[in-house]
């Protein structure tokens, strides 16, 4: 069964189940899959939409209520964390779980020396090579300055 499809059957089970919160946040999911959609099919570059698709405009969405969960800790906004962190959280469990930050650390460093990364201007190639691996995985922004930190060690 594919992402979308999933989706569909979770957001017809939340309607079955008068669930207020999943039931927005489903319509906020498919109707930003049905842009994506519209997106795919207009244009030089006609395709149909797939579960990477999916999965980036999902990420895309997550990082968003990461971002907005900081700003409503930081203004003591409960009443509107708590709208966000439910969305973040079922968006979330869509995708891949993502590796700790003591995984991630490891990850990178392993890279490091299996490339033989020395200094930051490397971190492009380091990058490239967890981008290919561990693509699902991984939340690029922390190792990113993971890299960093390790890099400008050596």
């Amino acid at each position: 069964m594919s992402l979308k499809q999933t989706i569909e059957t979770e957001y017809k089970n939340a309607l079955k189940s008068k669930d207020k919160t999943k039931i927005s946040t489903y319509r906020l999911i498919l109707s930003s899959i049905k842009d994506l959609d519209i997106a795919n099919r207009s244009g030089p570059n006609k395709k149909d939409t797939d579960d990477d698709d999916i999965k980036k405009l999902l990420k895309k969405m997550v990082k968003q209520r990461a971002e907005s969960i900081e700003i409503y800790k930081k203004n003591n906004r409960t009443d509107l964390l708590e709208v966000e962190q439910n969305e973040y959280d079922l968006l979330t469990s869509f995708l891949p779980k993502q590796l700790s930050d003591e995984d991630t650390k490891k990850i990178c460093e392993e890279t490091i020396k299996k490339i033989g990364a020395s200094s930051i201007k490397d971190m492009g190639k380091v990058m490239g090579a967890l981008k290919a691996q561990y693509s699902d995985e991984i939340d690029f922004a922390k190792a990113g300055s993971l890299l960093r930190e390790l890099l400008n060690q050596s």
